[in-house]
Protein backbone atom coordinates (compact mmCIF):
# COMPACT_ATOMS: atom_id res chain seq x y z
CA UNK A 1 0.00 0.00 0.00
CA UNK A 2 1.34 3.40 -0.96
CA UNK A 3 1.12 6.07 1.74
CA UNK A 4 -0.08 9.45 0.46
CA UNK A 5 2.40 12.27 0.76
CA UNK A 6 1.35 15.12 3.05
CA UNK A 7 3.26 18.35 3.52
CA UNK A 8 5.39 18.21 6.70
CA UNK A 9 3.62 21.26 8.16
CA UNK A 10 0.26 19.53 7.74
CA UNK A 11 1.52 16.43 9.57
CA UNK A 12 2.96 18.45 12.46
CA UNK A 13 -0.09 20.68 12.78
CA UNK A 14 -2.49 17.75 12.94
CA UNK A 15 -0.32 15.27 14.84
CA UNK A 16 -1.46 13.71 18.10
CA UNK A 17 0.77 11.55 20.30
CA UNK A 18 -0.69 8.81 22.44
CA UNK A 19 0.63 6.09 24.72
CA UNK A 20 -0.63 2.55 24.23
CA UNK A 21 -0.18 -0.29 26.71
CA UNK A 22 0.58 -3.66 25.09
CA UNK A 23 -0.17 -6.55 27.42
CA UNK A 24 1.79 -9.05 25.35
CA UNK A 25 5.50 -9.47 26.14
CA UNK A 26 7.39 -9.01 22.89
CA UNK A 27 11.01 -9.61 22.03
CA UNK A 28 13.13 -7.11 20.13
CA UNK A 29 12.40 -8.61 16.71
CA UNK A 30 8.65 -8.73 17.42
CA UNK A 31 8.74 -5.09 18.51
CA UNK A 32 10.50 -4.12 15.27
CA UNK A 33 7.84 -5.93 13.24
CA UNK A 34 5.03 -4.22 15.18
CA UNK A 35 6.56 -0.77 14.66
CA UNK A 36 7.16 -1.49 10.98
CA UNK A 37 3.53 -2.57 10.52
CA UNK A 38 2.14 0.38 12.43
CA UNK A 39 4.03 3.04 10.46
CA UNK A 40 2.78 1.47 7.22
CA UNK A 41 -0.77 2.26 8.37
CA UNK A 42 -2.17 5.37 6.70
CA UNK A 43 -2.27 8.16 9.25
CA UNK A 44 0.27 6.72 11.70
CA UNK A 45 3.44 8.75 11.23
CA UNK A 46 5.58 7.33 14.05
CA UNK A 47 5.57 4.49 16.55
CA UNK A 48 8.16 3.34 19.06
CA UNK A 49 8.36 1.14 22.12
CA UNK A 50 9.48 3.08 25.19
CA UNK A 51 12.97 2.15 26.38
CA UNK A 52 12.95 0.38 29.76
CA UNK A 53 9.14 0.12 29.56
CA UNK A 54 8.72 -2.21 26.61
CA UNK A 55 5.01 -2.68 27.30
CA UNK A 56 4.35 0.97 26.34
CA UNK A 57 4.24 2.30 22.81
CA UNK A 58 4.27 5.97 21.87
CA UNK A 59 2.40 6.52 18.63
CA UNK A 60 1.96 9.71 16.63
CA UNK A 61 -0.87 9.94 14.14
CA UNK A 62 -2.54 12.53 11.93
CA UNK A 63 -5.94 13.26 13.48
CA UNK A 64 -7.30 14.39 10.12
CA UNK A 65 -6.79 10.90 8.71
CA UNK A 66 -7.50 8.52 11.62
CA UNK A 67 -8.61 8.44 15.25
CA UNK A 68 -7.06 6.96 18.38
CA UNK A 69 -9.57 4.10 18.05
CA UNK A 70 -8.17 3.38 14.57
CA UNK A 71 -4.67 3.26 16.07
CA UNK A 72 -5.84 0.71 18.67
CA UNK A 73 -7.52 -1.29 15.90
CA UNK A 74 -4.15 -1.37 14.11
CA UNK A 75 -2.57 -2.96 17.20
CA UNK A 76 -5.40 -5.45 17.48
CA UNK A 77 -5.11 -6.37 13.80
CA UNK A 78 -1.63 -7.58 14.77
CA UNK A 79 -3.25 -9.84 17.42
CA UNK A 80 -1.99 -7.68 20.29
CA UNK A 81 -3.93 -6.93 23.46
CA UNK A 82 -3.56 -3.14 23.42
CA UNK A 83 -5.22 -0.41 25.51
CA UNK A 84 -5.10 3.35 25.12
CA UNK A 85 -3.40 5.02 28.08
CA UNK A 86 -3.92 8.57 26.87
CA UNK A 87 -2.46 11.52 25.00
CA UNK A 88 1.00 12.90 25.66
Amino acid sequence: MVKPVHPIDDVVRHAVEIVVHVKDLLGDEQQRRVVSSLVKTEGIVQAEFCPMRNHLVRARYNRNLITSLDVIKSFRSLNLDARLIGPI
